[in-house]
């Protein structure tokens, strides 16, 4: 009876243990194959018949949708380009260039990947609506406090992620990307 018993506990513990683990790797990533770049990292799999278990569990818990291949790709920054991690309070300047797409979006979200609340209502800017210098580059400024141009609000975000998704893009992902390619981010300081 007493190795019944011991079986049993042994039986409990390891699916506690296993349902824990998996709540944590959910929780904590988007699966495998990622590619980064710069502070920027991309799954670019996802969309695909080719995503893994784990990806396709958070994909489904999330209610996200990834984009597929073909439409394009999806790049998360949640830290600067010096790799600190990007703060609601601080400023920071997103500044081009950005690879070659169709059509961009450049914008905030929570680490859970809520919309954040901010006043102006504003989450992101497009490649058709982004104010531009003369050279045809651009500057967004994420800020808690209003500025000039293109600004984003933290809203009351403790840490936020920068998201940049790239449509009909001709990235090819299975080849080196050049991180000079991508927008640099950087903190001007903090309130």
């Amino acid at each position: 009876m007493a190795n019944y018993l011991r079986a049993l506990i042994v039986m409990i513990a390891g699916l506690v243990l296993g349902f824990w683990t998996t709540a944590l790797s959910l929780d904590q990533g988007r699966g495998f194959g990622s590619i980064r770049v710069g502070p920027w990292t991309a799954w670019p799999r996802n969309g695909t018949s080719e995503i893994d278990p784990y990806a396709r569990a958070i994909a489904a818990r999330s209610g996200e949708t990834p984009l597929g291949r073909a439409q394009g790709l999806v790049f998360l920054a949640a830290q600067d380009s010096a790799g600190a991690q990007l703060y609601g309070r601080c400023e920071y300047h997103v500044v081009d260039p950005l690879p070659a797409a169709r059509f961009w979006t450049l914008g905030l979200m929570r680490e859970d990947g809520a919309l954040i609340q901010n006043p102006t209502a504003r989450h992101a800017y497009t490649s058709s609506d982004v104010l531009r210098r003369d050279d045809g580059g651009f500057e967004i400024i994420v800020a808690p406090q209003p500025r000039p141009g293109n600004w984003l609000s933290a809203g009351d975000a403790t840490h936020f992620i920068l998201v940049l998704r790239l449509y009909d893009t001709s990235l090819d992902t299975d080849a080196t990307l050049d991180p000079a390619t991508f927008p640099k981010i950087t903190k001007s300081g903090c309130a």
